[in-house]
């Protein structure tokens, strides 16, 4: 996954110190109900799409952008599933991050699902009881999407 250029500045004063940044992943659903899903070129594991804003970006539009960069599909954001603060990331090259998300249900509206850039190695639309093997943040994210309920984010103590 290309690192934005924003963060490669950052990361030449602040070292390898822990970066907080913002996170937004797109649950896109065609008109059949399938949801995009893609396999990651960095580390082969099928995932939900993903991405960081640039600086002013808004949370929406991050989400079409990285949509569309990775796969080539056009959607629209529906609505703000989930919100949620997430365990630190410690990369191979030393770099710790902290990611806080905000997960969008999205809906297709044009555009053929491919690879559409360096970052995946595979996209496509799955059926929600054929999914490939996904972790539990996109499983997560996928269950809250599909909810018809108010946004999710961590309750307080």
């Amino acid at each position: 996954m290309a690192t934005p250029e924003f963060i490669s500045a950052l990361r030449d004063t602040a070292g390898h110190q822990l970066l907080w940044l913002p996170g937004v992943t797109a649950i896109v659903f065609d008109d059949e109900g399938r949801v995009l899903i893609g396999r990651r070129s960095d580390n082969r594991a099928w995932s939900v799409v993903g991405g960081i804003p640039e600086p002013g970006e808004q949370p929406a539009a991050c989400a079409v952008r990285e949509v569309y960069e990775e796969t080539a599909v056009r959607c629209v954001p529906e609505r703000v599933v989930l919100v949620q603060a997430l365990e630190p990331v410690s990369y191979p090259n030393g770099d710790v991050c902290q990611y806080m998300d905000i997960t969008f249900r999205c809906r297709a509206v044009g555009g053929e699902a491919r690879v559409n850039d360096d970052e995946s190695l595979e996209v496509g639309w799955f059926p929600l009881d054929a999914l490939p093997d996904l972790n539990e943040f996109s499983l997560t994210r996928i269950k809250h999407a599909l909810a018809d309920t108010p946004t999710w984010f961590e309750p307080t103590a």
